[in-house]
């Protein structure tokens, strides 16, 4: 991808296991951008990997802006049968303008730099209603408010007091922030019971949100999981 100048950010579990909340990963999956020069540096690099389709959708412009993914698996001799994923629209989810401002740049040992999502952009593109992907995002909100809850800006303090979904870590972020919380606290009831120090009873608020979260996930991905049952039964 970087060879050809892709756009693109990595996201799912690889990204996961970059921030340290994720189990292993064997597929790579990539927000990417979808103007047309871009795409056809996507094409190049999909060609020198060696790629074939997986499945459906066709890789074409139209099922990326509806928020499918489309997948690939590389017969590359360095990369044999490694699975790529892309995709380019996901629900309630920034534009890749504004992803791609907020990247975070990590680099490997070997000198190699990867792009990736933000860890609010990466939770929020997992809101879905997948069972396993719950535990990873309360490990990576956990992870990243360890890391830096020292001196931490008003703009991460709201990002936790958004995210967090363990009732410990929820509690102490709204007790030691009270002014920011009040704020997000109309949007997240949670926050309320948090903000008041119903620790006993924020386990149950946050489970209920959970759910809540989930079904709005199913709804969302409804149409597109019949579209791909239509898609498959064509091919």
């Amino acid at each position: 991808m970087r060879a050809h100048h892709v756009r693109a950010l990595l996201m799912a579990g690889q990204a996961w296991e970059f921030y340290g909340a994720a189990e292993l990963s064997r597929d790579t999956d990539f927000a990417i951008l979808t103007d047309a020069d871009n795409l056809s540096r996507l094409r190049k690099a999909l060609a020198e990997l060696r790629v074939e389709p997986i499945a459906v959708p066709l890789f074409e412009l139209k099922f990326l802006k509806r928020g499918h993914a489309i997948h690939f698996r590389c017969q590359h001799p360095e990369a044999p049968r490694m699975r790529v994923n892309v995709m380019s629209k996901m629900r309630a989810v920034d534009s890749f303008a504004k992803l791609w401002k907020r990247r975070t740049t990590i680099e490997l040992p070997n000198g190699t730099r990867c792009d990736l999502l933000s860890g609010p952009d990466l939770v929020q593109a997992k809101s879905t209603q997948r069972d396993k992907e719950w535990p990873m995002m309360r490990r990576l909100k956990e992870a990243d408010y360890f890391q830096d809850n020292t001196k931490p800006g008003a703009t991460r303090i709201k990002c936790w007091l958004t995210e967090l979904r363990t009732p410990q870590r929820l509690f102490e972020d709204a007790r030691t922030h009270p002014g920011l919380a009040s704020r997000p606290a109309s949007k997240r009831p949670t926050l309320t019971r948090a903000a008041a120090g119903q620790l006993s009873q924020l386990g149950h608020t946050l489970s209920a949100e959970e759910s809540r979260l989930r079904a709005e996930g199913k709804a969302s991905w409804s149409p597109l999981f019949k579209e791909l049952e239509r898609l498959g039964r064509k091919k």
